[in-house]
């Protein structure tokens, strides 16, 4: 009796390492959809019938046919080949295929756990609720393509922020449930004191700086300014005029976005080194290994982004300063994990 708990607890778990790769690959995946700007390729939703790619030269035209109808083709790829659209029809296909995947892979299981009565009835009702993430996400992922069907040539951006948000948001919870079935324990997150406001700070600002990372990339905010450490030798944008507060709300406006994704890094670099700093001289032992894994990656997802603006943006660069973004999430959420009691 006892080990077929025991197993059952191990499937459980591996069943969530997986999950999680799965949700950390698709967030790989749909940064380059976006990088390749294939996000628009499949011009319908197709829940059902787009499970199959095309398997013949008509169902490619019909595809195609469908693709011509856009702005995006009309005013950016008007001189695109069948063969070029096969390319961006590719990563957006399979960008939805994971996306289905994702969903049955973390349903079915589900299913079974929740039947089986062997799994702490806590972790199941996070299950639960990460599914249901899972299906807000397709539904997001949906109307974020829609914004880009009929007066633009991409993307709403801040529809990209709220579906790359969601993705942090799923992979996120699965990483605090993973930790706490490795610990056997139940650690809740939303545990607000005084010693816990740092860390809260913390991951707020990345999470605002993944939204306004975000801003960036659907606004194509990177290909301008492209050096550093100034902006085309001036501390603030030159093309930009600020006469009242609210012209600093315009998240329309490339330069005052890109202005604000480079200042933010500044602060989350100098929050998490002070934050080091305290950590060492309190002489908080446990926190010793989640801190340096966490200074490693905000160090690095710097480097990446500094890197990725001055070469126009090299796709591989750019992927890598995306998935450092997730890791360094994880990171911070991790030094979290370990604080609290």
């Amino acid at each position: 009796m006892f080990s077929n708990e025991k197993k059952i607890n191990l499937l459980f778990l591996s069943w969530l390492i997986l999950s999680l790769i799965l949700v950390f690959f698709i967030i790989v995946v749909g940064g380059l959809t976006r990088l390749t700007d294939s996000g628009l390729s499949i011009t319908e939703w197709e829940l059902f019938s787009g499970i199959l790619p095309p398997l013949s030269d008509r169902s490619w035209l019909i595809y195609f046919e469908k693709y011509k109808l856009i702005p995006q083709y009309e005013l950016l790829n008007y001189d695109m080949t069948l063969n070029d659209f096969k390319i961006i029809f590719y990563w957006e296909y399979f960008h939805r295929i994971l996306a289905r995947l994702i969903g049955i892979f973390f349903l079915i299981p589900l299913i079974f756990f929740y039947l089986s009565n062997k799994i702490n009835y806590k972790y199941i009702k996070i299950c639960f609720l990460i599914f249901s993430l899972i299906i807000f996400q397709g539904v997001i992922g949906w109307f974020m393509v829609k914004s880009g069907l009929v007066n633009d040539i991409k993307v709403s951006h801040y529809r990209l922020s709220i579906h790359l948000s969601t993705a942090i948001i799923i992979i996120s919870t699965i990483y605090w449930l993973i930790i706490n079935v490795i610990k056997q324990t139940n650690k809740n997150f939303f545990v607000f004191s005084m010693k816990n406001t740092p860390y809260f700070i913390l991951i707020l600002l990345i999470f605002f700086q993944i939204i306004v990372g975000a801003f960036v990339s659907g606004l194509d905010a990177g290909k301008i300014y492209q050096t550093w450490p100034l902006m085309n030798n001036n501390i603030f944008p030159n093309d930009l005029t600020i006469d009242n507060f609210n012209n600093l709300l315009e998240f329309d406006d490339r330069s005052l976005v890109q202005f604000y994704h480079r200042n933010l890094a500044y602060l989350i670099l100098i929050y998490i080194t002070i934050f080091s700093i305290f950590i060492y001289k309190k002489k908080l032992h446990s926190l010793f290994t989640p801190t340096l894994i966490l200074l490693f990656f905000i160090f690095l997802q710097a480097f990446l982004g500094i890197l990725t603006l001055v070469t126009n943006l090299n796709i591989y660069l750019a992927s890598a300063h995306q998935i450092s973004a997730v890791l360094l999430t994880l990171s911070a959420i991790n030094l979290y994990y370990f604080s609290t009691k």
